[in-house]
């Protein structure tokens, strides 16, 4: 079954990086989440001033702002699709995740299945 690892960072340092998270942890991730064969995809995201947030008003008007500009702390990096057995298996490989350490999150949704 294939689920989404949302990876939300809990603060970020000068450079738009988690700053309990280095380079390193994050390719041993990769690697690990590689050798295991279960990657279907994943990107990590540009910086977060390039962010742009679309909003349609119930009358269909639409407003575009610079920025997501949430009212929350945690900042959307990245995901990884994974394609593993169940969700034990996905709630281990996002509790494996570097992005998960000291303040950030990974939320697991499973993806849906249409039967396309």
């Amino acid at each position: 079954m294939k689920y989404m690892l949302l990876i939300h960072s809990g603060a970020v340092d000068e450079q738009g990086g988690a700053p309990q998270c280095t380079v390193e942890d994050w390719m041993a991730y990769d690697k690990d989440v590689r050798d295991a064969g279960i990657l279907v995809s994943g990107e990590s995201l540009a910086d977060l001033v390039t962010a742009t947030t679309v909003r349609v008003s119930p009358a269909g008007e639409r407003t575009v702002t610079d920025g997501p500009f949430a009212e929350t702390r945690e900042l959307l990096g990245g995901f990884l699709v994974i394609d593993v057995p169940d969700l034990d298996a996905a709630l281990d490989w996002a509790a494996r995740c570097p992005g998960a350490r000291d303040g950030g999150s990974v939320v697991v949704r499973p993806v849906a299945d249409f039967g396309g």
